[in-house]
């Protein structure tokens, strides 16, 4: 951290980490110039990466399942128990689960992939976030558009209609 302050890497943010109890005599404001010779020879140009970073040995993912696997989003229907719509507005990245057992000794279902737990955690504000984040991986991607329901104009009395659509036999 001292060697960053030292290069001006943070000089810009204008932050500073220290020990608390040398705060008192280490605060100073580093957005003001020291000496206008010091901070030139400090700057430094920061260029980003272009290169695309091989993320197998990273992510501990073996590199036949980030080839073969292609990844699903979608947005999750509305639970059928509850009549609200929470968790339904964000996006959702889902594999394919490969083979799945059950557990002989606790009856759970178990599984080799370390892909299958990656829905339950990860959600996306919009599909472009979801896609970015699918390329940024190098993930084989799909996306299975969000279904708006339809709703068919009634009226109260249809509730009541004596049709032969709407009446129910009880024999």
């Amino acid at each position: 951290m001292a060697s960053l302050l030292r290069n001006g890497l943070l000089r810009t943010a204008g932050i500073a980490l220290v020990r608390p109890h040398r705060a008192a005599a280490c605060i100073r404001n580093l957005s003001q110039e020291t000496s206008p010779s010091a901070t030139a020879t400090e700057e430094k140009q920061i260029t980003p990466f272009e290169e695309k970073v091989e993320l197998a040995p990273l992510s501990g993912v073996p590199e036949e399942q980030l080839s073969t696997r292609k990844a699903r989003i979608y947005v999750p229907a509305r639970n059928a128990m509850q009549s609200g719509s929470a968790g339904t507005r964000q996006w959702k990245i889902e594999f394919n689960t490969t083979e799945r057992w059950e557990n002989p000794l606790m009856g759970w279902g178990s599984s080799a992939d370390p892909l299958s737990n990656l829905a339950v955690t990860m959600s996306f504000d919009s599909k472009e976030d979801a896609m970015a984040y699918c390329d940024r991986n190098g993930w084989s991607w799909e996306v299975e558009e969000k279904r708006e329901p339809r709703m068919q104009a009634k009226s109260y009395g249809a509730n009541f209609s004596w049709d032969k659509k709407t009446r129910v036999s009880t024999k």
